[in-house]
């Protein structure tokens, strides 16, 4: 069975990545966001296990120990981390995953797969950002001003990934993705292990005609 390949798509807040990543699997059958495990309570609406792992704290330290994440992280006193495991079980099922991660967790992912297929996604320009970040329209400037820097800090990791999306237009920016996606698994390595026995047959002699 072929392998599915591993996808990080990392973005600075505002550019859009969750909305994009959602269509995309929406879109395309035999690939999945890895679903995260936090520390964090769940809030009203969340899911177990389809939003996120909620899992307590002792036990996530235990899987630390035991070096079960992917990478993980603590942000505001939560833990965030992926699954080692979680993830290599779907793609031991020829499906592709994709792991949603700032920088950091991308650096770390890489380290230990390299085949890895990294992807950036940027806005069109600094005021497009700031109008996003700033649509909800009730935060103060100071607020704004935090976000504006934390996501030029983020983007400052671009030149760390393998591609880079512009997503000025969405519809655009979704094929783009989509585009990637596909093309990976029309390499000749990905096609050689998912149609071996099509390749066999083809070349196969045919029998002699007497």
């Amino acid at each position: 069975m072929s392998q599915g390949t591993l996808f990080i798509v990392s973005a600075p807040s505002g550019a859009g990545k969750t909305s994009l990543v959602r269509e995309l699997i929406e879109s395309l059958d035999g690939i999945q966001v890895s679903v995260s495990h936090t520390t964090r309570a769940k809030r009203e609406g969340e899911v177990d296990g389809v939003n996120y792992h909620f899992t307590h704290v002792a036990d996530f330290e235990a899987m630390i120990e035991r070096g079960e994440f992917f990478e993980y992280a603590k942000v505001f006193d939560n833990y965030y981390g992926t699954s080692r495991r979680a993830a290599q079980t779907v793609l031991d099922a020829g499906q592709d995953v994709i792991l949603e991660i700032d920088w950091q967790g991308a650096q770390q992912v890489r380290e230990q797969i390299p085949s890895a297929v990294s992807i950036f996604i940027l806005p069109p320009s600094r005021s497009e950002l700031e109008r996003r970040l700033s649509n909800r329209g009730t935060d103060e400037h100071a607020v704004i001003a935090r976000r504006m820097r934390d996501a030029v800090s983020e983007m400052s990791h671009f030149d760390e990934y393998d591609y880079l999306v512009i997503n000025d237009d969405f519809t655009t920016a979704l094929q783009a993705l989509q585009s990637l996606v596909i093309s990976r698994r029309l390499t000749r390595e990905a096609m050689q292990a998912r149609h071996a026995p099509l390749l066999d047959a083809l070349l196969s002699q045919a029998p002699s005609v007497e």
